[in-house]
């Protein structure tokens, strides 16, 4: 394996000097007219030039160590055969390099994710390798693997139902579940089922469809369809799902933030044998008529600090899409913050 880039000894002062052996490697380390490095630059505020095989880093000390690490970190991906690209490199900004932490990998889920380049947690799925890309998001992937019960609360854009989605795949692909099961509330902006045109899975379909997405990422097309037309994975409404227990299975609850206060009951007593279940939504998203209250906002409070039951909780810090999303999330929390500060309410607010 090539060695690791190495500080060289021949840096001034308030320089730091990376050399790397591998010139091909070094190339996608800065990306395309080193727009890597720029976006290194611009969060952690260093000026980085590059000579031959070398990354001349200028700034102050701990600046000048937080980005020699997190080079470090993506040179040793690239040594991996693992791409990097702007998305992994605001991870590694966020989360800062990786150590071998033995908690990452709980007794027994070995087979299921393990530590890739840098140490950090890799979700193993037939199409793609997913990694947590905040810490949040890291705690959430753990808590997934380790509660049959958990929750994913906050903004869009934060990967709550992605990564469920992620690891229901491993675990069923490890051979710890015999199906997976998604659902969604039929419930949006308003609309309703009825006035949509076609049979009833015609009408339900464009609901679920967020689901299909995240399945085509981690398995092939064919695969997921086969498995559809088998009930090896199921998408259905969450009204589906009543009178049912779902054992053996992995259960994902998606926008549980318009399941009513009922409705969030009847599914959570759905959990049967080997399950596991996850639950989740966004509660400054809710679509329920005025008056009716949210059955995860309830879940939430009720089931907080039950033995066996996690909470992770999102903030506009974990979104992961395009940074504009992130600050769109913040300035509505920030809105949203100022107003209850205030007394006042918005007058579309469905909560």
């Amino acid at each position: 394996m090539t060695a690791l880039p190495a500080t060289a000894a021949a840096a001034q002062p308030g320089e730091t000097v990376l050399e790397f052996p591998d010139n091909f490697l070094l190339i996608d380390l800065c990306g395309e007219h080193d727009r890597h490095l720029a976006l290194v630059e611009d969060r952690l505020g260093v000026q980085i030039n590059r000579r031959g095989n070398r990354l001349m880093l200028w700034g102050e000390e701990e600046a000048r160590t937080r980005a020699a690490a997190v080079l470090h970190s993506l040179y040793q991906r690239l040594e991996a055969g693992r791409s990097v690209e702007p998305g992994e490199i605001e991870a590694t900004l966020r989360m800062g390099p990786a150590r071998r932490d033995p908690a990452a990998d709980p007794a027994g889920q070995q087979d299921l994710f393990g530590e890739g380049p840098g140490g950090r947690i890799e979700i193993k799925t037939r199409r793609k390798v997913v990694e947590p890309r905040t810490e949040t998001q890291r705690a959430y992937v753990r808590a997934l693997y380790d509660h049959e019960l958990a929750f994913g609360i906050g903004p869009a854009g934060t990967g709550k139902t992605y990564l469920a989605v992620a690891v229901g795949v491993s675990l069923f692909l490890g051979g710890h579940v015999d199906r997976i099961i998604l659902s969604r509330p039929a419930v949006e902006a308003g609309e309703r089922l009825g006035f949509l045109p076609g049979d009833a899975k015609e009408k339900v379909d464009p609901y679920m469809q967020p689901l299909y997405d995240a399945l085509n990422d981690f398995l092939p097309a064919r695969q997921v369809q086969k498995m559809i037309e088998e009930k090896v994975i199921e998408i259905a409404p969450l009204a589906f799902m009543r009178g049912r227990t779902l054992s053996h299975a992995f259960i994902v609850l998606d926008e549980a933030q318009n399941a009513t206060s009922m409705q969030m009951k009847m599914f959570l007593t759905r959990l049967g044998e080997g399950s596991r279940m996850v639950i989740t939504g966004d509660r400054t998203q809710i679509d329920l008529p005025r008056g009716v209250v949210s059955g995860l906002v309830e879940a939430e409070r009720v089931l907080s600090g039950v033995p066996g039951v996690s909470i992770t909780r999102f903030t506009a810090r974990d979104v992961v899409r395009h940074p504009l999303v992130a600050a769109i999330v913040a300035a509505y929390e920030a809105d949203a913050e100022t107003r209850l500060r205030g007394g006042t309410t918005p007058t579309d607010e469905g909560v």
